[in-house]
């Protein structure tokens, strides 16, 4: 069965990452104890994956390199800002193990989202912190394989996800 729309598709992958005129590093691996299972056309992966895959049948390697417009964009400047120091303040005491730079911590928007920024730099004043994704502006290399390829039941169609034996996986 080829991948396309409203087919489940299981696959193992190595991902590696590089910025421009840099090694490429080895981001993850999904292999055949812990495939990635995801319903395609669904919008749930990034661009470029599901055109890496379109038109390939169970049994099928694959080896192709994603651009960051199709990938996770490139840098936003406007998501790197600074916070105020007093929001990272416990019991009026600021917590300096919270602020090594690059620490990844969670932050919550003033919707309630929970967004996670990397710490950059710090001063008595501000934390300049940077949320764009981990991976944007990187160049993504996948290499893999499809190892199953079945039609979507109705309720994964209409939920827009995979479900497992007991139905309800994502919920």
């Amino acid at each position: 069965m080829e991948v396309g729309n409203n087919k489940v598709v299981t696959v193992t992958y190595q991902l590696h990452s590089n910025l421009p005129k840099t090694e490429k590093a080895h981001v993850e691996t999904a292999d055949k104890s812990n495939p990635l299972r995801f319903l395609y056309g669904a919008g749930m992966m990034i661009p470029g994956f599901e055109k890496g895959l379109a038109g390939k049948s169970t049994g099928d390697s694959f080896g192709f390199t994603i651009n960051p417009e199709d990938g996770y964009g490139d840098n936003d400047a406007s998501a790197i800002i600074d916070l105020p120091i007093d929001i990272f303040k416990v019991d009026n005491v600021i917590d300096m193990n919270l602020l090594k730079i690059g620490n990844v911590l969670p932050m919550s928007d003033n919707s309630g989202n929970v967004l996670n920024g990397k710490v950059i730099s710090y001063d008595d004043k501000a934390v300049k912190m940077d949320f764009n994704h981990p991976l944007a502006g990187h160049e993504l290399h996948f290499t893999g394989e499809i190892i199953e390829v079945r039609e979507a039941s109705p309720e994964e169609v209409s939920h827009g996800h995979v479900h497992s034996g007991d139905g309800h996986h994502g919920h």
